[in-house]
């Protein structure tokens, strides 16, 4: 069968979709992926699949103006023709399904999260409302990486509940991220953050945070790995962000390929997101046997058991952030260790890949083959 994956970044396809993608490759299916184009695009093809560019503006909010992409995406449909295409993100997500739709082919849609549409009420998220009410009435399938974003669909009578269903995240290859064969922990206890930089990400929240615990504790390193973003209203300036950086409140990783290597060398994976899919980083952190704090929201709540693995704390709070970081910097060497393997054992029984993998084939092989 002919498939098209379709992400508003190859780096996207390239960092979270390539398990499926192989997974697809070797089932004997042609995989079509098409994005924008960036440094990410060769690997696409180096690993099996055709390339197909498409131009579109990622960070852009204009329902308006982006209602030009249906022609774009009509374009490459028909010219690709593929049996059927699976779509991430807002952009394909909408427009791309408005133009499958009149070019025949069936979708299998993914929301992986619901972008700053859903968390800032306004004219513009009214809109997106519209246009997914409008978009979702014609997918194949429309998978959720939780059960209360699926409901929130439901509820606003964005999609038909029979069309719906939940998987774990993006899933998590087990095989490949592993724990450290032996249990360390940092002379100087070291929280690691992995985010864009982003007020919608908990950032302001984890630099406050990491104040009051440093003037606890000023011996605990507080890192945030992950790119610069000063897009619209939701990026953090730079300017402002460096000048956190350069009083010491937190220390600033920059990006890497390698994420898995940080994590390793963490005690604590953090994250105070307003809203999420499912992240993948805290799916990353639980199989590589690390504890988790994160916020008891939607998408993140999810890969944290309060208590056992990690601690959930309030959203936009910083001072309940703190308390939680100072309570998992204070467990005993034992405590710690019990808590990242509690970590690696819910990302083996819960959000192993293959379940994500297994659901896409299951949904790809009920369609009909052409003749």
């Amino acid at each position: 069968m002919r498939i098209a994956i379709v992400i508003n970044t190859s780096w996207n396809i390239y960092n979270f979709r390539m398990s499926l993608v192989k997974a697809l490759l070797a089932e004997g299916h042609e995989v079509i992926a098409i994005a924008p184009p960036d440094a990410y695009s060769p690997y696409l093809v180096a690993a099996g699949c055709q390339y197909v560019p498409i131009q579109m503006e990622n960070k852009g909010t204009n329902p308006l103006q982006d209602m030009l992409l249906i022609k774009q995406f009509y374009s490459v449909y028909t010219k690709v023709q593929p049996q059927v295409i699976l779509q991430y993100t807002i952009k394909p997500n909408i427009y791309g399904t408005l133009a499958a739709k009149l070019a025949g082919i069936p979708t299998i849609n993914n929301v992986s999260g619901l972008g700053t549409v859903f968390i800032v009420r306004n004219l513009v998220s009214k809109v997106a409302l519209g246009l997914y009410r409008l978009a979702f009435w014609f997918p194949l399938k429309v998978f959720f990486q939780n059960h209360d974003d699926q409901a929130l669909f439901i509820h606003y009578k964005l999609v038909k509940p029979r069309l719906t269903d939940v998987l774990p995240g993006s899933g998590i290859d087990i095989k490949k991220f592993v724990p450290a064969p032996v249990f360390t922990r940092n002379l100087d206890f070291t929280f690691l953050m992995i985010a864009r930089v982003l007020y919608e990400k908990g950032v302001v929240e984890f630099v406050e945070a990491s104040r009051k615990l440093k003037q606890k504790y000023p011996q605990v390193r507080c890192q945030l790995l992950g790119g610069l973003d000063e897009a619209g209203n939701i990026g953090i300036k730079k300017n402002t962000f460096m000048a956190w950086v350069n009083e010491g409140a937190i220390e600033y990783l920059g990006t890497t390929d390698d994420v898995a290597s940080v994590i390793l060398e963490s005690d604590c994976v953090v994250l105070p997101s307003y809203r999420e899919g499912t992240p993948k980083t805290l799916l990353e952190a639980a199989a590589l046997g690390k504890p988790i704090i994160t916020t008891y929201v939607p998408g993140c709540k999810e890969t944290v058991v309060n208590g056992e693995n990690g601690y959930l704390c309030e959203v936009r709070n910083a001072t309940d952030l703190a308390t939680k970081m100072e309570q998992m910097y204070l467990l005993a060497d034992s405590q710690l260790q019990q808590m990242g393997a509690a970590s690696r054992r819910l990302a083996v029984t819960k959000f192993d890949e293959q379940l994500v993998i297994d659901k896409y084939l299951a949904v790809i092989n009920s369609i009909p083959a052409k003749a």
